[in-house]
């Protein structure tokens, strides 16, 4: 059984990620300094557990593993997701995507383009394809729930 607490626990993580981390890679002009704090916001999230780690929770796509959890809450009909990765860079690249849809309506999402703030950042010419290949796997896994 997957924790009950994953969901909050990395909603308030990704708020958080959100507030205060964003905004400053969007003042770091250079790469090193922008992958630097990337490699870093996957310690901000919770830790899952086996449950989480289990096949069907994989991204497939994704050159190292990742797995992305989902739960829609049946009042307000919000999406919150969880996610880990045995990669750093993987974790990191997917928190920006999360912090930007995380607890959105499938009406709000439809709304969002969290791709924009990777060409902003300029993360997608800075990464492997593989790694790019990974973040458009996670973004359409997450396209295909809502």
């Amino acid at each position: 059984m997957i924790r009950p607490d994953i969901f909050t626990e990395t909603a308030a993580a990704l708020k958080n990620i959100y507030d205060t981390q964003l905004p400053e890679l969007r003042q770091l002009k250079d790469w090193q300094s922008r992958y630097r704090i990337l490699m870093t916001l996957g310690k901000a999230l919770p830790v899952f557990d086996s449950d989480g780690h289990r096949d069907e929770f994989l991204v497939q796509g994704c050159e190292s593993k990742a797995w992305l959890l989902h739960y829609q809450d049946p009042v307000t009909t919000q999406h919150f997701w969880a996610f880990d990765s045995d990669a750093r860079i993987v974790k990191g690249l997917i928190i920006l995507i999360l912090a930007q849809v995380n607890g959105l309506t499938a009406e709000e999402f439809a709304r969002a383009s969290p791709e924009l703030l990777l060409n902003e950042l300029q993360l997608q010419q800075n990464i492997s394809p593989s790694r790019s290949n990974g973040l458009l796997a996670v973004l359409t896994k997450i396209k295909n729930v809502i």
